[in-house]
């Protein structure tokens, strides 16, 4: 099994450069749904802060997209058209190379993540938690948010993390990497604030539908303020 995922992120500083991201929303998909070996894909926004957040960051769109193989990856990243013209605008762009170590629920009505046996080595471990929001639970589920978010400040072992989403408010996803498992651990099932998270989540059933993935990041290029936020843990 050869499939990779890869996040790219892309930041604009430029207002005239953050309109064209903004444009690019619309108008990127009709080149997007045409790259050779590309299984599954998302453009999305992102919010401000930490975790989901109903705020934009109009600086901070990502690419998430599913390759039929590294090769494909590569082509797309060394010569597509559509990547040339984001380097362009953007002021920062960073890629991160992931193999799947395992996915559960649905995007789109499917689960776009193979499960891969040949994983890398590193300890290093990224986590992609995605959700659609009953448009009559909006409102409990945004009054929580900042409450389930609080220890995600406090832990050390989170080496970054974004919300980001196709649609404001209803249609949310946060990207996050830790150092190890430990660390995610140590948030997900320690934190009072997360766990009451996950008993609101099955109690009151927020979600209309969700999907949580974890993968291996073995690769990491480019530029995040500055530095390659993971150069130290997995290299480039």
């Amino acid at each position: 099994m050869s499939q990779i995922t890869t996040v790219t992120f892309f930041k604009f500083n430029a207002i005239a450069d953050k309109f064209w991201a903004f444009s690019m929303m619309q108008f990127a998909h009709g080149g997007l749904k045409k790259v050779q070996g590309q299984s599954f894909y998302k453009l999305m926004g992102s919010g401000r802060g930490l975790g989901f957040n109903a705020l934009p960051d109009w600086s901070t769109y990502v690419l998430l997209q599913v390759w039929e193989t590294e090769e494909a990856a590569h082509s797309f990243f060394e010569k597509g058209p559509i990547i040339e013209s984001y380097r362009k605008h953007a002021k920062e762009v960073w890629t991160i190379f992931l193999k799947n170590v395992s996915a559960h629920g649905q995007w789109d009505g499917r689960n776009p993540f193979q499960m891969e046996k040949d994983l890398p080595s590193t300890e290093v471990i990224a986590v992609l938690t995605r959700a659609t929001i009953k448009w009559h639970k909006i409102i409990p589920f945004w009054k929580y948010v900042p409450t389930s978010h609080q220890p995600l400040k406090e832990n050390d072992g989170l080496l970054y993390t974004k919300g980001v989403g196709e649609v404001p408010i209803v249609q949310m996803a946060t990207f996050s990497i830790w150092k190890n498992k430990e660390s995610l651990n140590h948030f997900a099932y320690t934190s009072n604030e997360h766990r009451v998270a996950i008993q609101k989540t099955r109690e009151l059933n927020w979600y209309k539908e969700e999907l949580f993935a974890r993968f291996k990041p073995y690769k990491s290029i480019g530029t995040w303020n500055g530095k390659n936020p993971l150069a130290e843990f997995i290299g480039v």
